[in-house]
């Protein structure tokens, strides 16, 4: 049995977290900025670190697992 877990997390937390298309920390004029559809080089490592973080505790810590067939 394939575990889908880390690819559907990983997908959907790419989608989330991309920068400028929901959010982005730290925006262009603002701290925090909503669908500015921008980005910048800090927006970029701050979204990396936080997709690593969300995404360590939700397969490791958390154990999510989805098992197909």
């Amino acid at each position: 049995m394939k575990d889908w877990a880390p690819i559907v997390i990983g997908l959907l937390l790419f989608i989330l977290l991309s920068p400028g298309l929901l959010f982005q920390l730290p925006g262009n004029n603002r701290t925090f900025e909503f669908g500015n559809f921008q980005t910048n080089g800090k927006a970029i490592v701050i979204h990396t670190l936080l997709f690593f973080v969300l995404f360590t505790i939700l397969i490791l810590a958390v154990g999510i697992r989805i098992y197909a067939g």
